[in-house]
């Protein structure tokens, strides 16, 4: 018997505003913009939700101060926060409530102005008690451990690292909304500014700006609307940590556990998947999600990115708008592995549309390799 909620909801609508630099917006803003766009692309407007599944980093009460802005009147509301992970988990939150007729139509959103309003990353930001006397600049210090671990342990090197970026940008300039389209080479990634050893400025994400939103509806409206519906087929999620030296294994993270219940929830397999958009904040994020994921062993995805698999015309299409590494990354970036797999599985991601793809999967990542949240997104054919 099939699991309950696979297949019970559905994305209708999908947008995004003010990519890498939205100067003279506020975050509220462009969420605004981002929401306004994605119910047009359902043939919706606001007055019509009536769920609000929303989280920032500027607002203390997220989904009343984004509600009152939006003019919204939620029947059911959700701003927890697991991280940049959060807009992940919110597809499976929002899929219940759907199911549980607590609203009609979900509208998931997200914006932020951090690359114009702030400009840099905070030095110490969300250091922890037993962390904060070792002056942490989190949350790279956190990911720079995970890689020297991983590069310990199994013999991953540098230039495996560097090829996650070189595969991302390789989408990237596929993509006209990435913020970051310059060529880029392996040497580049080596060579460029040591920011946390082992990790250089592009092993990490971009500071960017931008918004995002996703619009949910019950399976039974789904076919509606005017585009083809991406429906929810399986999601999970988990965490066993918040600071990074609480985590038992720097080279295992909670995807080992999301992810496996996710896929017995959709009834599919890492076999079964066209295009995976995974949480890059780092390149080892990439690598580890792989490996815990079950797309590769453990300790062999160093081997597995370098073969080029990631990179278009590979094997296995990864962060197909070039992720965080090179399409975008303002503060959490979550919500964007969600658009990223609509746009693919509606055949609209243009040049670098992956032929046939009828499976996506996101992977959400919060914190310092804290949170993980798997979901499973899939077209009608796959019910």
């Amino acid at each position: 018997m099939s699991h309950p909620l696979r297949g019970a909801a559905a994305i209708v609508g999908v947008a995004t505003a003010g990519i890498g630099e939205a100067a003279g917006f506020t975050a509220t803003e462009i969420l605004a913009q981002a929401s306004h766009a994605a119910l047009a692309d359902a043939g919706l407007t606001l007055r019509d939700v009536d769920g609000l599944f929303t989280n920032t980093a500027v607002h203390s009460h997220p989904a009343l101060s984004i509600g009152e802005y939006l003019g919204l009147r939620p029947t059911f509301s959700e701003s927890s926060s697991i991280g940049g992970a959060s807009f992940v988990a919110y597809l499976i939150t929002a899929t219940m409530a759907l199911q549980a007729r607590l609203c009609d139509v979900a509208l998931i959103c997200y914006g932020s102005n951090q690359r114009t309003a702030l400009g840099r990353l905070e030095a110490k930001s969300g250091s922890q008690s037993y962390e904060a006397p070792y002056q942490p600049r989190h949350p790279i210090t956190s990911y720079a451990l995970a890689t020297a671990r991983h590069m310990h342990r199994y013999g991953t090197t540098r230039a495996q690292l560097a090829a996650v970026a070189v595969a991302a940008r390789g989408w990237a300039q596929r993509n006209p909304e990435a913020f970051m389209r310059d060529p880029l080479t392996v040497d580049d990634v080596l060579s460029s500014r040591m920011v946390s050893d082992p990790i250089t400025v592009r092993d990490c994400c971009l500071v960017t700006d931008g918004a995002g939103a996703v619009v949910m509806v019950r399976a039974e409206r789904a076919k509606e609307f005017p585009k083809a519906p991406s429906y929810f087929l399986g999601g999970a999620m988990a965490h066993w940590h918040m600071q990074i030296d609480q985590l038992p294994d720097m080279t295992v993270t909670a995807a080992t556990d999301s992810g496996p219940r996710a896929f017995a929830m959709a009834g599919l397999s890492p076999r079964d998947v066209d295009v995976l958009q995974l949480y890059d904040a780092f390149t080892i994020n990439t690598i580890l999600a792989l490996e815990d994921l079950g797309f590769c062993r453990k300790g062999e995805g160093g081997a597995f990115v370098a073969s080029g698999a990631l990179a278009p015309g590979g094997s296995l299409p990864v962060n197909t708008n070039g992720g965080g590494l090179s399409c975008c990354h303002p503060g959490m970036y979550g919500i964007f592995t969600i658009i990223e797999s609509v746009r693919q599985l509606r055949g609209e991601a243009g040049e670098r549309q992956v032929a046939g793809a009828e499976i996506a999967l996101c992977n959400g990542n919060g914190g310092r390799l804290a949170s993980q949240v798997t979901a499973l997104l899939g077209t009608a054919a796959t019910l």
